[in-house]
């Protein structure tokens, strides 16, 4: 994995500078004794591995464009979103990690589809379309999987991963005398008092609910991005450098690119000759008699 880093010379100053700024904030959580922010550094130097661990071990190619987004989305979620507590200092980093994961998660959906669509010995076939829409249903499935996951932590360990809201108007069938499932509406709220004593937050309190909606709709829209993006990388047969600066690639057997330029056979005098179409008389003779 070392070896594969290195051959990444693009993603080596990006790696190696974010690596130092983990080792720097874990030797000072350590001091000031925040052993759980020294866990979530150990994490992330983990994690910075993973892009090796991928190309190494499935054998592809991750575009340099691609790791680094990939190191950088980490760096961002774990360093300064949670020690840093860029969550709270800044509302807009939410929503910009959770639109970039959108991005990634629909980049991997269409990686592992797209590989299986171009291997040789795997029976599988689909339409730029499909490949498209897969990805995204999968950057979905992880969008939502993930807001299970902060629910659950929110329900049993008392967290706030699922942030309030503050809003100024609340709709509820709960509170309609009638019982006839008619929506009351209470709007102008300024103040939130709970057994007497005054929230001091300026309205009243969504817990959660508006947080992860938002979260899903800019998944939604990152998902979406990539996925159109995926879909005309693939109607061009690789063609588009752009756009294969996000898309990974299998280092052995046949490629998008391999396809639109085929090997080139030399001859007897080193000119080269384009592959020939026809059948090879001898190799048929050769088996009639075998």
């Amino acid at each position: 994995m070392s070896a594969e880093i290195r051959a990444h010379r693009s993603t080596a100053l990006v790696y190696v500078t974010l690596r130092v700024l983990v080792i720097i904030t874990m030797v000072l959580q350590f001091i000031n004794g925040n052993y759980e922010n020294v866990f979530l550094c150990l994490l992330t130097l983990v994690m910075f591995l993973v892009p090796a661990f991928v190309q190494v071990t499935f054998k592809v190619e991750l575009p340099s464009t691609l790791e680094i987004i990939v190191l950088l989305f980490i760096f961002s979620a774990e360093i300064l979103g949670e020690i840093s507590s860029f969550y709270v200092l800044f509302p807009f980093w939410d929503t910009t990690l959770h639109t970039l994961n959108g991005f990634l998660a629909a980049a991997i959906g269409f990686s592992l589809v797209d590989l299986l669509n171009r291997s040789d010995r795997v029976k599988f076939d689909l339409s730029p379309l499909f490949l498209s829409i897969t990805a995204f249903c999968f950057s979905m499935t992880i969008g939502v999987l993930w807001e299970f996951f902060e629910f659950a932590m929110d329900q049993f360990f008392a967290l706030d991963m699922q942030k309030d809201t503050i809003v100024h108007a609340i709709h509820s069938v709960t509170l309609d005398p009638t019982n006839t499932n008619t929506t009351v509406t209470i709007d102008g709220i300024t103040d939130t008092m709970v057994n007497g004593v005054d929230l001091g937050v300026g309205g009243y309190l969504d817990i959660g609910l508006i947080d992860t909606m938002e979260d899903l709709i800019v998944n939604f829209i990152g998902a979406t991005v990539f996925s159109v993006i995926g879909f005309f990388y693939v109607r061009s047969r690789g063609k588009n450098t752009v756009l294969g600066r996000f898309i990974p690639r299998r280092r052995h057997g046949r490629t998008i690119e391999d396809w639109n330029n085929p090997p080139v056979e030399l001859d007897g005098s080193d000119q080269p000759v384009e592959p020939s179409t026809e059948p090879d008389i001898q190799s048929i003779d050769a088996v009639r008699k075998g």
